[in-house]
């Protein structure tokens, strides 16, 4: 097995990776070419087939294990496959677990130290609310550890969605303890419901697509609908609390055309839109330097808006 990351610029390759993606398209000439997206667990490289109609190039779709065979080469400072065959791989040619991309964190040890934040929630209603989803629903707490943060860009592997949320919860922390106008226990079960609308916006792997009612919905408005959920399942839960949880949740994208439906009103929900964004931003960082050698200068990337390179440690 040859691992995407381990892959250089000049090297020919034999090997079997799933085809996450699959787009035809032209060239400038009119001749057509076929756009693959190539994954196993270690990322995503992008492949041409520039003769889609070879005799060497077998039937394949999206979500098939396929056999490439093909020289890799560098564009725009990232590595491309320019494949020559093609064959479908059968069930037994290959291992599924080296086709997903997980933490190289431990699931267990964060899904516990997660749990310790919740017991520190001393609001009964706030802690119940999330108990509800991470303590008593065990087919939730299943799908919530294997899940991915997104499609792409960050976190986008299993165990990624419990990541993420985790490191928001810490930076949360750091803001309750620098800033005493912050409601800890409604900053905490903000930051911890925050995105549990992804575990049914995103189907879980290889696919790690939208689902219907990601693309109809989206997981903010999913999530707030759990939120209710849960919160009807406890007697006497404060109206106000009730909505201000939501709140915290509907405004964690901070910017209406960034998908929030409205842009934070409450301290808690600001400081949840900074640690949400501090941490895609800065994890979305550590994926675009992970095994690039040297610190020569990447080239424009969209999300930032900017040349980027990264420095000598």
């Amino acid at each position: 097995m040859r691992y995407i990351n381990t892959l250089r610029e000049g090297e020919t390759i034999r090997n079997i990776y799933l085809c996450k993606g699959k787009r035809t398209a032209e060239t400038r000439n009119g001749k057509p070419y076929d756009n693959l997206l190539l994954q196993d667990k270690t990322g995503i490289l992008d492949g041409k087939v520039w003769d889609p109609n070879s005799s060497g190039i077998a039937d394949y779709g999206e979500m098939d294990f396929i056999e490439v065979f093909g020289d890799v080469i560098s564009y725009n400072n990232n590595l491309q496959l320019n494949i020559r065959q093609i064959r479908r791989a059968e069930e037994g040619d290959y291992l599924p677990a080296d086709y997903m991309p997980t933490s190289e964190k431990s699931t267990e040890g964060m899904y516990q130290e997660l749990l310790g934040y919740i017991r520190q929630i001393e609001n009964t209603y706030l802690r119940q609310a999330v108990e509800y989803y991470f303590v008593k629903n065990e087919e939730f707490i299943r799908i919530f550890k294997g899940h991915s943060a997104a499609k792409s860009v960050h976190h986008g592997f299993a165990g990624g969605l419990l990541e993420h949320t985790l490191s928001v919860v810490k930076f949360c922390e750091y803001m309750v303890g620098a800033y005493p106008i912050l409601n800890r226990d409604l900053l905490y079960a903000g930051a911890l419901c925050h995105d549990i609308g992804k575990t049914k916006e995103l189907s879980a792997f290889p696919e790690n697509d939208y689902t219907d009612d990601g693309q109809l919905l989206g997981h903010i408005i999913i999530g707030v609908e759990m939120i209710s959920q849960a919160v009807r399942s406890i007697p006497g839960f404060p109206d106000r609390l009730a909505s201000e949880l939501k709140h915290c949740v509907i405004a964690h994208h901070g910017e209406l055309e960034y998908g929030s439906p409205k842009k934070p009103a409450l301290a808690e929900a600001l400081a949840l839109n900074f640690a949400d964004s501090t941490d895609a931003k800065m994890q979305t960082l550590t994926e675009i330097f992970k095994d690039k050698p040297g610190n020569d200068w990447l080239g424009y990337q969209r999300l930032f808006e900017s040349n980027l390179r990264k420095t000598v440690i």
